[in-house]
């Protein structure tokens, strides 16, 4: 009886092993590792090259992220042979890699697995639709100010903050790290790269909260299928990294692989190459037909400032007071403001106080005892009208990041020519439809002079940042910008190395805002000069499609020389992806004790792509 039972064991397994060979001879057979679907489910960018996912852990074969063949045959065999039968199996790992080997080679008969955490967070989950998030630039944070990208996993629900949130990002706090070495190490891969799964709200909290960011939200038309896949492929990069590069490898990035692993029939990560941006993402998306509808959130910051629009003088003291603690709620019944307004005012000021409260400018003690007595007063006035708050435009109305410019004109009476062309992202004289307002980041901006018939550098910004943020009553920011790069601003007449940071303050309404900046700086060529500028400038916004910039510059330099420069430009909106810039430029020249000054008139044609 032993012997019949030995040897029914062994049969059952030389079968079992002659099963699996026979699966994955039919899968080699198939190329099921080069089939689209395989590559992706691998991170692979295209075939002959690595998996960008550089976790070992995510990988069963031992050369599976250079190896799509060893690493198919490699799971094929682990599905039949479970060491493990509950969460720790294979196919409890890996839920992605089944569900398309069962479609492709019909697995049967594989062992029974209780995968409790992955069944479980389906439930709790319920994915049924997905949505686009993109979170604006932020006000003032150089880090954020191309904005952010992630996934919304909508399930049967009526309300979308019981959603969940698919996130990437790196496994840093650029609040608690120096911010030039955040920025260096976010260049050059420095963080690992990281997906989590989070409650929407959490997110609703961090950027439209706590970052003052606006929100839009882009629904795709992915089925309840591909939604699915999307679900089972985080499960699977869970407790897995990628290292993150600022410019390629990010949040926007990764975000791609996601989609196209949903529906392996778009392809969104070709229409990039060297460097991806949230609001190229957006575009790139859109473009490829799976927008079905938009949505905006507004941010903390946009609802008080549309509170501060409705407000007068006295009735925004008072809300500030009320806020900050200094002036009981119940005071408000003894102004003479409409009711309307007495609304606003108490709504206003628990705008704020949960404001000071995300920011950590009030003790959560402090916070519930006013929100408690702001809400009680605000209860006793009645339902009123929402606050009106106004649109900003889609950020898919806006031009996209490289700029190709190519330019005509004059200088001191002499024809001249430029040619420009800028890889990333938006400038202080492009047109705002679809950015923040007073925001600008450039990279490798570079502008070539044709002039007596010679070519030479006019200008090649490596990096320019400036946040000109208006003030109010309530928001109280400093404005500033950085530059470094080559231009011909200085006295001499040829492009030398400049470096300059800067401060100051702004205030602006909807026609436009005003600022005035101190900016140290030095020049570089032959010798160091080094000096310091005082700017008054602003920016008037005419129409949607027309905007004037004005500069006006003072410079002390530390060899007892003075300049003044001057700017204007006028930016005429064709469309969104191409404008017409009419621009005047005054600067003061010196070389050689001799005095004299370059006047230029041009008219440049941009196309953005």
């Amino acid at each position: 009886m032993l012997r019949i039972l030995f040897l029914m064991m062994c049969t059952a397994v030389f079968m079992h092993a002659d099963t699996v060979d026979k699966l994955v001879s039919q899968a080699n057979e198939k190329k099921l590792f080069e089939d689209r679907y395989w590559q992706l489910l691998l991170h692979i960018p295209s075939k002959g090259e690595t998996s960008e996912i550089d976790s070992p852990s995510f990988f069963l074969a031992n050369d599976g992220a250079e190896n799509p063949k060893s690493e198919l045959e490699a799971t094929i065999r682990a599905f039949y042979n479970e060491t493990s039968f509950d969460d720790n199996a294979t196919a409890c790992r890996y839920p992605t890699r089944l569900h398309w080997l069962k479609t492709q080679l019909n697995l049967t008969a594989l062992p029974t697995v209780n995968c409790k955490e992955y069944d479980a967070l389906l439930k709790r989950m319920d994915p049924q639709s997905v949505s686009l998030i993109f979170p604006f630039a932020h006000v003032n944070s150089p880090a954020s100010m191309f904005g952010h990208t992630f996934i919304r996993i909508d399930s049967s629900f009526e309300s979308r903050m019981l959603s969940y949130a698919i996130n990437y990002a790196a496994a840093a706090d650029p609040n608690k790290e120096n911010g030039a070495l955040f920025a260096v190490k976010g260049l050059v891969g420095g963080y690992h790269g990281t997906y989590s799964l989070l409650p929407y709200y959490e997110k609703l909290k961090e950027y439209r909260d706590s970052d003052q960011r606006d929100m839009w939200e882009y629904d795709l038309d992915l089925n309840r299928d591909e939604v699915l896949q999307m679900v089972r492929h985080i499960w699977e990069l869970k407790d897995t990294y990628s290292w993150y590069y600022f410019f390629d490898e990010n949040c926007s990035y990764n975000m791609l692989w996601l989609l196209e692993l949903a529906r392996p029939n778009i392809h969104l990560r070709e229409d990039f190459t060297y460097h991806i941006i949230p609001p190229e993402t957006v575009h790139t998306i859109a473009n490829s037909g799976i927008v079905t509808k938009k949505h905006y959130r507004a941010s903390t910051r946009t609802r008080l400032l549309a509170y501060e629009s409705v407000l007068s003088k006295d009735e925004r003291t008072l809300c500030l007071a009320i806020a900050q603690g200094e002036v009981e709620p119940q005071s408000i019944h003894e102004s003479t403001f409409s009711h309307e307004q007495k609304r606003y005012v108490l709504e206003a000021a628990s705008e704020l106080n949960q404001f000071y409260y995300m920011n950590a400018k009030v003790p959560k003690k402090d916070y519930i005892k006013r929100a408690r007595s702001i809400l009680t007063e605000r209860s006793l006035l009645g339902k009123g009208l929402p606050v009106p708050i106004k649109q900003p435009y889609n950020p898919l109305e806006g031009h996209q990041a490289t700029r190709l410019s190519a330019q005509v004109g004059w200088r001191n009476h002499e024809p001249v020519q430029f040619l420009g062309w800028r890889p990333a992202n938006h400038d202080l004289l492009d047109s705002d439809v679809g950015y923040l307002r007073g925001t600008q980041i450039e990279f490798l901006d570079t502008l070539l002079r044709y002039e007596d018939e010679k070519v030479e550098v006019e200008k090649f910004t490596v990096l320019s940042i400036a946040s000109i943020a208006q003030r109010s009553d309530f928001f109280t920011p400093l404005s500033w910008r950085t530059k470094i790069g080559w231009d011909t601003d200085s006295l001499g007449d040829k492009s030398r190395f400049m470096s300059t940071v800067g401060a100051g303050l702004s205030w602006g309404n909807d026609y436009g805002y005003i600022y005035g900046m101190v900016d140290p700086l030095f020049y570089y060529s032959t010798q160091f000069s080094a000096g310091i500028g005082t700017s008054l400038g602003m920016a008037v916004y005419e129409s949607k499609n027309f905007k004037t910039n004005l500069e006006g510059t003072h410079r002390w330099y530390d060899d007892g020389n003075r300049q003044w420069l001057a700017k204007f430009s006028q930016n005429v909106r064709i469309y969104n992806n191409m404008a017409i810039k009419l621009q005047y430029e005054y600067v003061d020249k010196q070389a050689n004790d001799e005095k004299y000054r370059w006047n230029t008139y041009r008219v440049s044609l941009d196309y953005f792509f």
